[in-house]
Formats: structure tokens, sequence, C-alpha cells
């Protein structure tokens, strides 16, 4: 019995500091050097479509552009869309992205960016950790995007939904870059 007690109150004197840990860890995420940021887009109807993602700050880094430009972002290339955990894309409605049908559920979002256009990829695997792309045949749809040129650069990573009616239209900027794509039911 002696021996009993010891070990019992290491396990417990464990399992408090693990559970200290982990609670200590998700308050963290707001301190990381790219926070946890979130858009929604609400129809008329109250569907919802709900994107959480990591904001990633350019620093004085390029971010957009050639291998050679030793570019964050390089053009032609699989992104994640952000930083830190995959980016997810929720929606408990019908949608078409562009021109392509999503049903309602779960899922994650990566860009590739082009200089001229951009392509949205909706993948039906979730739960990656950040650059973990499962690969095309895990793509539900992949849709072109419109971009454009901002004015001042961007310094924080931004996604953001523009309501029109029933219409959100899905807007990620960054640098000097806006990609867009309409989103409607």
């Amino acid at each position: 019995m002696k021996k009993f007690v010891p070990i019992a109150v290491v396990v417990f004197a464990f399992a408090l500091s693990f559970a200290s840990a982990q609670m200590s860890m998700a308050e963290d995420k707001s301190k990381r050097p790219s926070p946890p940021a979130s858009a929604e887009c609400k129809f008329p109807d109250g569907k919802i479509i709900k994107i959480d993602y990591s904001s990633p700050r350019t620093k004085g880094r390029k971010i957009f552009g050639t291998a050679d430009e030793k570019a964050l972002v390089p053009y032609g290339q699989i992104w994640r869309t952000g930083a830190n955990e995959s980016t997810t894309f929720v929606t408990d409605a019908n949608l078409k992205v562009g021109d392509k049908e999503v049903p309602a559920g779960s899922y994650t979002i990566f860009t590739v960016p082009k200089p001229d256009e951009w392509w949205l990829v909706v993948s039906k695997k979730t739960g990656e950790w950040g650059t973990d792309y499962p690969g095309e045949k895990e793509d539900l749809v992949r849709v072109a995007m419109k971009v454009s040129k901002n004015g001042p650069p961007v310094e924080n990573f931004l996604i953001a939904f523009d309501q029109n009616g029933g219409k959100c239209k899905l807007r990620m900027e960054w640098e000097t870059t806006i990609a867009s794509v309409e989103i409607t039911k």
C-alpha cells in the first residue's frame, strides 16, 4: 500500500500537467506568429459558409512570385492558403462555387496562385496539418479565381466575404494581390 500512494501521486501529477499543457496550447493560438482568423457569409435563408484559417504576416518577405525570386508562395504550386492547420471550408447549404457544385459539408481548401489567375481547390479530405495536400484524387472541385492588384500592400493574409443579396464573393488578399470567386446557392 505504501508504494501505491507515491505512484498514484506521480500519475495524478503527470495527468494534471498534461491537461494544463493542452489548455495552454489552445490559449496560445492567438499568440502565434500567424494567429487564427475566420470569415463567414450568411445567405438570406440563414444558411452559412464559414472558413477558419491562420493569418500569416508578410514581415518584409516576397509573398507571391517565382522560385527564382525566393517567393514564399511560388506561382503554379499548391498552397495551403494560410498557415498552421489547414484552412477549413464548412457549409450547411449546397453551393455553386464559381461554376462547380459543392454539396453541404466540411472541406479543406487550398489554392494554386498564378500571376493572372488562381485556382481554388476544395478537398474532400479534412484534418491535414498545413502543407499536407492529399493529392488530386481527394479534390472535390477546382475553380478558377479572378486576380487583381490592390493599392498598398496588405501585411496580414485575409480571407473575407463580400455579400450581395444571395451571393457571397469569397475574397483573399495578401501583399498586393486579391483573388476572388463568387459563391451562390
